[in-house]
Formats: C-alpha cells, structure tokens, sequence
C-alpha cells in the first residue's frame, strides 16, 4: 500500500423519473484520453479546497457535469465511502432523486454520454456479469463484476457503490425507489 494520501472525492448517485414513470440511474461515459477513459462512473470528481463539504462537492460537480441543478436534487442519505484500488480516491457517494433536466448538458470536456439504464434492468440478477478484461493491458488478469449499461461495463468504485446500494433499494430502505 502506498502511503501517498487518497485524494478525497465525492459523487451524486442520481435517481430520475421518465416518463412512463420508471426510476433511472443516472451515468456517465467518460471521455476518452483522460482518467479513467471512456469509463461509466456517476457525476462527481474532487473536493476542492472552496467546497463546504463532500455533498456540496458532489452537487457542484453534478452540476458542472450533466447540468443538473443542486435545486433539482433531494438527497436521500451519504453511502459507504470506498478506496480505489489503483488510483488513490476516497470518494463518499450520496445517493439522490431529481427532477429530470428537459435536456442533459454534458460537460464535453469530461462527459462523452450521459446514459439513463432502469432501476428495474439494474436490478435484475443477469445485469451484473463478471468479466477478467477489465483491467488496462499488462495487468494480471482478474476476474471482476461489472453491469452492463447499454453495452458498456459500470465496473470498479462505480460497481462497488451501485451493488450494495441496490441490494438495500430492493429492501425498502428508501420507500421513494421501490413505486
């Protein structure tokens, strides 16, 4: 383990409505070229120095992002805070429902796609595969989880908030998600 100190991040777990009424997680697909290239992940980055807490940093980057705005967003509750496991963040995830934007804005620099798969899909047992290809080239190849979003991989921190979140969804430790 390396004793460089985890760059502390945060990142909005955000639930929309569509229009037939279904809850949507909302993602996005990294651009590629930078960290984390053409990765799924949820909205979010670093706590910079200006930002009151990790919530505000979550809410600012969601809103840096995809547009959504912080007045859009109820959060429900703080997740567990996990590490990664190769490149140093702490990130603290909050989980949230919003109103859904008439129209996304990704930040083009950062967002390639903002995806919307269903809770219902997300929840199903054959939405989380496992896969030894996920890791970069050079890497000992590793059998890992992943979900499958309209033919991306959500693998790595993202998986491992979403997959804990949505056993906990589906015991109606937040009754807003469940109708």
């Amino acid at each position: 383990m390396s004793d460089t100190p985890l760059v502390e991040s945060a990142v909005l777990v955000p639930f929309v409505r569509d229009d037939a009424g279904e809850w949507r997680l909302v993602v996005i697909r990294r651009t590629p070229g930078g960290m984390h290239s053409g990765q799924l992940a949820f909205p979010g980055g670093r706590i910079d120095p200006a930002d009151e807490s990790a919530l505000h940093a979550a809410l600012r980057e969601a809103e840096e992002e995809i547009g959504l705005p912080r007045l859009r967003v109820r959060v429900l509750g703080e997740l567990p805070r996990i590490e990664t496991r190769t490149t140093g963040f702490a990130i603290t995830p909050f989980l949230a429902i919003a109103e859904r934007p008439a129209a996304w804005l990704p930040a083009v620099a950062e967002v390639a796609e903002i995806l919307e798969p269903r809770l219902a899909h997300l929840s199903a047992p054959e939405a989380r595969r496992h896969a030894d290809d996920l890791l970069p080239r050079g890497w000992e190849a590793v059998r890992l989880p992943y979900f499958d979003v309209n033919g991306h991989r959500l693998w790595g921190a993202s998986e491992r908030i979403l997959h804990p979140l949505l056993a906990r969804v589906a015991a109606g430790e937040w009754p807003e998600l469940l109708g």
